[in-house]
Formats: structure tokens, sequence, C-alpha cells
């Protein structure tokens, strides 16, 4: 299955687009509860980075799915560290 690197970098952009238009629209006390969807979403995202890494598509692809994998690694580890955070705070000391 060979997909052409014009799809594969469509997808993306407009996967930049979709993402920062959601982000956007959520109010700021919002972000920190929705960051546990936020991190299922980006696990998905890594899988399909992973994907996109090993499907024969180009050197470019590879580099463009390993941009991917790295973005949403980022996403999936601050999210946690976010959370766990947030659930610190609500301790009793």
């Amino acid at each position: 299955m060979q997909i052409d690197i014009v799809s594969l970098i469509t997808i993306f952009i407009l996967a930049v687009f979709v993402g920062n238009e959601i982000i956007n629209k959520v109010p700021p006390t919002l972000h920190t509860p929705l960051m546990s969807g936020s991190n299922a979403i980006s696990g998905i995202a890594i899988v399909g980075a992973i994907l996109a890494i090993l499907v024969d598509g180009g050197e470019i692809s590879k580099y463009i799915g390993l941009a991917a994998l790295i973005c949403a690694t980022i996403n999936v580890v601050g999210g946690f560290l976010v959370t766990d955070r947030m659930l610190k705070m609500f301790k009793k000391k």
C-alpha cells in the first residue's frame, strides 16, 4: 500500500488547523480537565505517526511521521505532567 506524499502532507496540515481551532475554542478553565482526552487522542496520533514512518512512502513521509511522533509524544508527556500536578493540588496534606 503506497500513499503519495501530497496526501500525507494534506492530512498533516488539516490536522494542524483542526487541532488549533479546537484548542482555541476551549475556555482556559477547561484545559486541564480535558487533558486526559487530549492524551487519548495523542495516543492515537502516535500510532498513526508510527504507521506513517513504516509505510513505504519515501524519505519525506518518514521525516514527517517522525516529526508527528515527536510532537504527539511531547503532548502525551506534557498532558500527564499537567494532570499529575492538578491531582496533587487536590490531595490532603
